[in-house]
C-alpha cells in the first residue's frame, strides 16, 4: 500500500485539499479527506503538488527514438516507456498510413504487450490510409486510398487490439467503413479530409463521432463566389455529439484557438493529444532519423515540405493550455485523462481518481512540470 498526501487532489467533485490517495497494488483503495498515516502504507509526500489522474494518450506515433511503425515489441516498449516519464500512464500507439503487412506486424506486437499484466497499452490506433490525398500532410502519399473492404474487414475481425481508425468520410465507401468499425467496437474518427457539412453529418449519423487533431489537415470556412461555405471544422462544431482532440503544443493550434475549442466543445468533449513522433522524449535529439529535423520545437520532414508532427509530451499539453490558453488547470487535467477515457470507452477503470479505479496517478509542481508518475500502482518516476 502507498499513501500520497500533502497536495491538492483532483477528484470528480473538484479539488480536495488536506486529503490523501491510498493505493493497494494496482488499484486506488481510497480517496481520504485526511492526511493521517494509514497503517502499513508507504507515505509519499507530494509537497504541495497537484495530484491528478494519469494522462491517457490517444494519438502518438513514437518517442525516445522509436516509431510504432517499426512494428516490433522492442520499439513499442521503448516508445511507451519514454512517454511514461512525462505523465502518460495509458496509451494508444498510432500508425500513420501503412500497408496491410505493416499493420499486421504492429497488431502482433501491440497484442503481445497488451497481454502483459498491468500494461499501459490500451489498444492500437490507425491513422489512415483511407484519406483524401489533397490533405495528405506528412502521410506517405503512395499508400493513401479510399476504403478497401477486402483489407479493412479482415483486419477488424482479426485484430482485437484495434480500437480506433481514422478516415476521410467524403471518400467512396466511407459509410460502409464506418459501419464496419462500429460493428467491431472500433472508434471511427474523421481525419485528413476535405469533408463538407453533408459528408460530416452523414458520417456522424453512421457512427463517426470523433475528430482527429482538430483544425489540422481539414479546411475551415471558405468563400464560394459571394457565399460562405462551412468547412470541415465548422461542420464538426455543428455536430453536438462529436468529440475532438487538440494537439496542445502551442504550435499546431495557436493557444487562442485551443481556448476557443474548449469554450465551444467543452471539457467533456475535448481531449488533448501530443501526436508526437519518435523524436519526442529525446531532449531534442533527432539525429537517428535523417528525414526529420527540429524547427521551433516541431518535427518536420527534412525537405520542409510538410508539418510532420510534434515533440510534445503529456505535461507540455497541460502547461500550454493553462499558461498560454488560460484554461483552468482542473479542465486541462480532465482533458488528458477523464475525457480520453470517456471517448475510448475505458472510463470505468481509468481517467479519474476514485476508489476501485486503476492506480494511474501523476503530480504537477507549481510550474506544471511532472515530478511523480505512478502507473498501475508502480512508481515509474519520483522527483518530488
Amino acid at each position: 500500500m502507498k499513501q500520497i498526501f500533502n497536495g491538492q487532489i483532483l477528484t470528480p467533485q473538484g479539488w480536495l485539499k488536506g486529503g490523501s490517495v491510498v493505493t493497494d497494488g494496482n488499484k486506488i483503495a481510497a480517496i481520504l479527506t485526511s492526511e493521517l498515516p494509514i497503517e502499513g502504507a508507504e507515505r509519499i509526500d507530494a509537497k504541495g503538488a497537484s495530484i491528478v489522474p494519469g494522462g491517457i494518450e490517444m494519438h502518438v506515433h513514437g518517442g525516445g527514438g522509436r516509431d510504432f511503425m517499426e512494428g516490433t515489441v522492442e520499439a513499442f516498449r521503448e516508445a511507451v516507456d519514454a512517454h511514461l516519464q512525462y505523465g502518460t500512464t495509458a496509451i494508444y500507439p498510432t500508425l500513420s498510413s501503412s500497408t496491410v503487412p505493416m499493420i499486421e506486424k504492429a497488431v502482433e506486437a501491440c497484442q503481445e504487450l497488451m497481454n502483459e499484466p498491468d500494461s499501459p497499452i490500451m489498444g492500437l490506433h490507425l491513422e489512415g490510409p483511407y484519406f483524401n490525398p489533397k490533405q495528405a500532410g506528412a502521410q506517405i502519399p503512395e499508400w493513401i486510398k479510399s476504403p478497401v473492404p477486402e483489407e479493412y474487414i479482415p483486419l477488424l475481425k482479426n485484430s482485437p487490439c484495434l480500437k480506433r481508425w481514422d478516415e476521410a468520410p467524403e471518400l467512396p465507401g466511407s459509410i460502409d467503413f464506418i459501419h464496419a468499425c462500429c460493428e467491431h467496437g472500433v472508434l471511427p474518427s474523421i481525419a485528413h479530409t476535405r469533408a463538407t457539412y453533408e459528408d460530416v453529418h452523414a458520417a456522424n449519423e453512421a457512427g463517426m463521432t470523433h475528430a482527429t487533431h482538430f483544425y489540422n489537415a481539414m479546411p475551415v470556412v471558405y468563400k464560394n463566389r459571394e457565399f460562405k461555405t462551412p468547412g470541415t471544422v465548422e461542420s464538426i462544431f455543428a455536430e453536438e455529439n462529436m468529440t475532438v482532440e487538440m494537439i496542445a503544443d502551442g504550435i499546431h493550434v495557436p493557444p487562442i484557438m485551443l481556448r476557443m475549442i474548449w469554450q465551444i466543445k467543452g471539457v467533456e468533449k475535448t481531449a488533448l493529444v501530443t501526436d508526437s513522433l519518435a523524436c519526442s522524449c529525446t531532449h531534442g535529439d533527432a539525429a537517428f532519423d535523417p528525414r526529420v529535423i527540429l524547427e521551433d520545437g516541431v518535427c518536420k520532414l527534412a525537405d520542409r515540405s510538410a508539418l510532420a508532427g510534434s515533440i510534445a509530451t503529456m505535461d507540455r499539453l497541460v502547461r500550454t493550455c493553462v499558461q498560454q490558453a488560460g484554461i483552468p488547470l482542473e479542465d486541462a487535467c480532465r482533458m488528458i485523462s477523464e475525457t480520453p477515457a470517456r471517448i475510448m470507452g475505458i472510463l470505468d477503470r481509468k481517467g479519474t481518481l476514485e476508489t476501485g479505479k486503476d492506480a494511474d496517478i501523476i503530480c504537477f509542481d507549481s510550474d506544471l512540470n511532472v515530478n511523480f508518475v505512478m502507473q498501475m500502482g508502480r512508481v515509474v518516476r519520483n522527483d518530488i
